[in-house]
């Protein structure tokens, strides 16, 4: 039986490019679901999310029961867990866009403005970047993704820091705790690296 890989859905996420990518990946249990209870069944969880960090906390919030789903899923039971873009971010304990607002709170830490030591650089930092490896961990590896984002996340231990990338100095491209791990990159943009990303997800066994 294919495990069950909860993609979570409170409209705040790349949904079908996501779905599309896990599937090119080898999943065969996906289900892109917004029911609490789907989420505590699954063997995996991935949270996407594409926005504004507060507009995405809030929608998550807004699901009935989903937070503590997910609290108990990827916490509680320690479920393998993937955060992707703002997806990753909402695992902080905070971002700072718009103003300061709460998030998860599973990996301590900040959300930033993305301030490039190069004034010529612009943000939001689009396109191709190298992932660099900040400490080993089975799900990264070097090589090159897509990027898209204004806000960064500046982890409160390094420890937690699993991969960074460069756009006028370090950013962070990964982090990573027990059985969690968020990318900044886009893995559903990132072709062969990308997939050959989410293979190395479906396979981890943390």
């Amino acid at each position: 039986m294919p495990e069950r890989i909860a993609l979570v859905d409170y409209g705040a996420g790349n949904l079908r490019s996501v779905e599309n990518a896990l599937r090119a990946a080898g999943a065969e249990g996906v289900v892109v679901t917004a029911d609490p209870q789907a989420v505590r069944a699954a063997d995996r969880i991935v949270l996407p999310g594409v926005g504004a960090f507060a507009n995405c906390m809030g929608a998550l919030s807004a699901v009935p029961g989903m937070v503590a789903a997910l609290e108990e899923a990827v916490r509680g039971r320690a479920r393998p867990f993937l955060g992707v873009c703002v997806g990753m971010q909402l695992m902080a304990d905070a971002g700072e866009e718009h103003g300061r607002h709460a998030g998860l709170g599973w990996i301590g830490g900040t959300v930033r403005l993305l301030a490039p030591a190069d004034a010529a650089l612009k943000v939001p930092h689009m396109g191709w970047n190298d992932v660099v490896a900040a400490a080993a961990h089975p799900l990264i590896v070097p090589g090159e993704a897509y990027f898209l984002h204004s806000y960064v996340f500046d982890p409160a231990d390094p420890a937690h820091l699993a991969a960074t990338s460069d756009h006028g100095g370090a950013l962070t491209a990964a982090v990573a705790r027990d059985n969690m791990v968020g990318v900044q990159f886009h893995p559903e943009k990132s072709q062969a690296y990308g997939l050959a990303f989410l293979r190395r997800f479906l396979d981890w066994r943390p």
